[in-house]
Order: C-alpha cells, then sequence, then structure tokens
C-alpha cells in the first residue's frame, strides 16, 4: 500500500509534461517561391463554369442534398485535377463524387498548375458550394 502511495504523487506530476499541446508549425525556407494555381478567370470563373456544367448534365434533385457541400480537388503538376472529394459524406456520395468528376471533364480551360521555385507541383482547391431546392450558392 505504501509502494502505491509513494508512486500515486509521481505519475501526477509526470503526467503534466504529456497533457500539453503540440503545435504545428509551418517553416517557409528561405528563397522558396510558391505560386497557387490558376484557372482562365480566376477562381470565381472555375466556381461558375463547373456549376453550370453540374446543373447542365447532373440531376442533383437525385441525390437530395440540402446544405453545404465542401469540395476538395488536387490539381496535379500537369493543370489537371485528378482527385475529387468530399465533405461531409452522405449516402450514395460515391455515385456523387463520379457525377462531379464527369462534370469537371466538361469544364472549358486549363488550370496553370501551381509552382514552387519554378517547378510545377500538385496542389489542393477547396470549394465550397450550398445546395438548396435545386440551386446552388456559392461562397
Amino acid at each position: 500500500m505504501k509502494k502505491y502511495l509513494l508512486i500515486l504523487p509521481l505519475l501526477l506530476i509526470s503526467g503534466k509534461g504529456f497533457s500539453q499541446e503540440a503545435k504545428a508549425q509551418i517553416q517557409v525556407e528561405k528563397g522558396e517561391d510558391f505560386k497557387k494555381a490558376e484557372f482562365p478567370g480566376g477562381e470565381e470563373a472555375f466556381k461558375k463554369e463547373f456549376m453550370n456544367m453540374v446543373y447542365a448534365y447532373i440531376d442533383v434533385a437525385l441525390y437530395a442534398i440540402q446544405g453545404e457541400v465542401t469540395f476538395l480537388f488536387n490539381i496535379n503538376s500537369k493543370g489537371k485535377i485528378d482527385k475529387v472529394d468530399i465533405m461531409p459524406r452522405f449516402k450514395n456520395d460515391e455515385s456523387f463524387i463520379d457525377d462531379m468528376k464527369f462534370a469537371l471533364k466538361k469544364v472549358k480551360g486549363k488550370w496553370q498548375p501551381a509552382t514552387k521555385n519554378g517547378t510545377p507541383v500538385d496542389s489542393k482547391l477547396i470549394m465550397k458550394i450550398r445546395f438548396q431546392n435545386n440551386v446552388y450558392d456559392h461562397d
């Protein structure tokens, strides 16, 4: 019993070190030059063109989406969107993602890829769209 009474205070004191939160740090090297991916006309032009293609080719009412959906696009080093994901997940979301990929193929215009120190690199685009009663409102 004495043994446990001696160990208990040590555990409480040492627990303080484990309870501290680690903070993420982002370091940018000196001389590093990063340029975002660009769509002809800007991101707003891409959003407008993408949503026009969605409503031209996809029956969004089929999915009964109400509320905000966050699209996560990966723009590869060649300027093509090669991965699409959405949040939050919902019923039939894989079919929805496939339909969104189809609509993306119909978008006119090609992304200028992001560059880091003059070299094309992959980048991410996050786009939020609010679906309500067969209309959309993009933020």
